[in-house]
């Protein structure tokens, strides 16, 4: 049987790394094209990014499931103490790429290449920490986890909701998610 709060975080990493890999699409096409990207809309995923991954999901990992795993799985303390440390990176990692983006904005080509630099790190960054989740820590968990673990963090993580997961966003989060989709291309959004 395949627990809940697996399937939501297998969800909302898909979800994640579809955005990634719409942010490099999106650079890499208005590189190729020597035009300025859509301000608005990378301002748009880097606040979801934020709002969602870094302050729901990521704190729901660190504060429920890890101490679980370190209790079943000693061996695997070293490898989440690693994904809690970039866990704690995360929130300044985002800012200082939200903070890449409007100096781009701001002043131009002149700081294009720093903007894309920040980026490329940042995904790669997170598409490796959330590769090492979904091969080393959800199959331990898969494995260690007792059934009153899984029935908190099913609980838990059943109320994340995250709109990419293909929930209904939260009133006060719809303008965000339909700015997004209609002006992200796919496999985030509609546009082109």
């Amino acid at each position: 049987m395949r627990h809940a709060s697996l399937t939501i975080i297998n969800d909302e990493h898909q979800a994640l790394a579809a955005m990634l890999r719409s942010l490099s699409m999106l650079l890499a096409q208005s590189r190729r094209e020597q035009k300025l990207p859509s301000f608005e809309l990378l301002r748009a995923m880097l606040f979801y990014i934020d709002e969602f991954p870094e302050r729901l999901h990521h704190t729901k990992e660190t504060q429920l499931l890890f101490p679980r795993l370190r209790e079943r799985c000693p061996d695997l303390v070293p490898v989440l103490d690693a994904l809690d440390a970039d866990h704690a990176q995360g929130e300044r990692a985002i800012r200082e790429l939200e903070h890449a983006l409007l100096a781009f904005e701001m002043m131009g080509e002149t700081r294009r290449e720093a903007f894309e630099a920040a980026a490329e790190r940042y995904v790669n960054f997170y598409l490796a920490h959330m590769g090492t989740e979904e091969n080393l820590v959800l199959p331990a968990a898969e494995k260690h986890l007792l059934a009153e673990d899984w029935a908190e963090l099913d609980a838990e993580f059943a109320a994340n909701r995250d709109p990419l997961t293909g929930h209904e966003p939260d009133q006060a989060y719809r303008p965000l998610f339909t700015r997004i989709l209609n002006m992200a291309p796919a496999p985030i959004g509609l546009g082109s």
